[in-house]
Parts: C-alpha cells; structure tokens; sequence
C-alpha cells in the first residue's frame, strides 16, 4: 500500500479493507492510553465525585433520603457521565486536526471515513473504563440492582452504544470549529442543557410545563429511562426504543454532516 504524499484516497474499498483501515485507526488512539494515563483521571475519578456530591448534598434536600436517592440518581449519573466522556472525542480529534496529522491519513490510500471513525473507536475503552468506574464505586456506596447481572450488563451496552452514536456530533463540532478550547466551551454549552433539564435528578413533573416538554423528548432522559428499567427494574421497551431511534438518528445525520466538513477541510 503506497504512503508517499501524492497518494489519492481509496474510495472503492472492499469491506474488509474498510473496517481493517478503520480497526487499525482506532487501535493508534487505543494505544496512546497507557502512555498518557492522566488523561483518564477525568473518567475514573469524575464517576466517583458527581454521584457522592449529588448522591449526598442534594440526596437529602430532594429525596428526603440519601441512600434511596443514590438508587434513583445513579442511572442518571451513568447518563450524565456518557455524555461528559464522549465530548473526549471532539476534543482529541481537534487537537489532532491541530497538529498536521490527518493531513497525513489524507494523502494515505484509505476510505475517508477511516480516519473520522478511527477517532470515535479509540473512545471506546475511555468508555469501558468510565463505566466500570462508576459501576464499581456505585456498589460500594450502596447502590443496589434489581436486576440480574446479564441486565445491568445491557444498561451498561445500550450505554456504550449510545456514546458511540452521540460521538458523532462531536465529530462534526471538532470539524467546523479550529480551536481546541472552542470545541470544550461548546460542547460545555451543549451538555448542561441535556444533563440538567432531564430526569437524571429528578422527575420531569416537578417542572414547569415548557420544560416538561424539552425533558419529555430530551434523548439523554430516554437513555436515563431505558437503563433505569434495565438496573433498576420497571419499563423497558418503550425507553429502549426511543434510544435507539436517537442513536439511529445521530448516526444518520451527523455522519454525512462530519464527512462534508472533513472534505472541506481537506
């Protein structure tokens, strides 16, 4: 496979080169973790904090009991901390774009999407760890499932699989915006609004209606709602459902978004 500067895109790849091209990118970022261990800090560490500050300051205020409370807040947690992990990809993808790199995977002989889908696969451990993380330390706050194992585990994987669907709109946020602090700052913006006016702490129906309504259809509240059934027991189907047409619908719309800009940026 020619490397030299002058090489041109392979557009008609088979699948089996594609998904080769694109296993190979994903394992560069995997690779780069334990060199940088500090940079799961964030993912290890962030778990443990969000869910003991929300669990206890406001368990009492709001619950009237911590510990049932925990109970109720952790899925929103696991929600809350997906989304905070997956804006990893926008950021790394940014400051690769900074440094030249893709400039390279440009002039290789790969698909073009090779190099987008290479940055949201090397998140998945980020992904795994965070999630083991927050499970692990969960349990030894006191959180209990009502569920079996092979339950949590699907709440866990509808979990991932969501993270890696969302991915995508912070692949397109990292294309269209140069600097690496921008990319931060707005996906901070974009990520209050989802986290907080959800029903990751509490019901939607202790707000105002207008905000009932952004609630209602907010997708994190549907992803809370569906892992909420699957750890905790109660309705499954109906949560699942609509998280899967949301992660269907982040796929389907941001990927040829992400890959317009890319060839822009070209």
């Amino acid at each position: 496979m020619p490397t030299h500067p002058g090489a041109t895109p392979q557009k008609h790849a088979t699948p089996s080169q594609a998904l080769t091209q694109c296993t190979t990118l994903s394992w560069r970022g995997i690779v780069k973790i334990p060199r940088h261990p500090m940079g799961l800090a964030d993912v290890i560490i962030g778990p443990a904090i969000f869910l003991v500050l929300f669990g206890y300051v406001f368990g009492g205020a709001i619950a009237g009991d911590t510990d049932g409370y925990l109970q109720y807040v952790f899925p929103g947690i696991l929600g809350m901390m997906t989304l905070f992990a997956t804006m990893g990809v926008g950021v790394a993808l940014s400051s690769d774009l900074s440094t030249g790199i893709f400039d390279r995977f440009r002039s290789l002989p790969i698909v073009r999407i090779a190099p987008l889908i290479g940055a949201i696969g090397s998140d998945i451990v980020r992904q795994i760890i965070s999630l083991t993380a927050l499970v692990g330390f969960g349990l030894l706050l006191g959180v209990r499932f009502n569920a079996s194992i092979w339950s949590v585990l699907a709440g866990c994987a509808l979990a991932l699989a969501f993270a890696l669907a969302l991915s995508w709109v912070w692949v397109l946020l990292a294309l269209a915006v140069k600097d690496t602090q921008a990319v931060q700052g707005l996906g901070a913006i974009i990520i209050l609004p989802l986290a907080f006016a959800s029903n990751i702490f509490v019901q939607p129906e202790t707000m105002p209606d207008w905000m009932q309504t952004i609630a209602t259809w907010n997708p994190v509240g549907h992803l809370v709602d569906a892992v909420r059934g699957l750890m905790m027991g109660g309705p499954v189907a109906q949560p699942v459902m609509y998280t899967v047409i949301w992660m269907a619908a982040f796929v389907v719309i941001f990927t040829p978004l992400s890959l317009i800009a890319y060839k822009r940026r070209a």
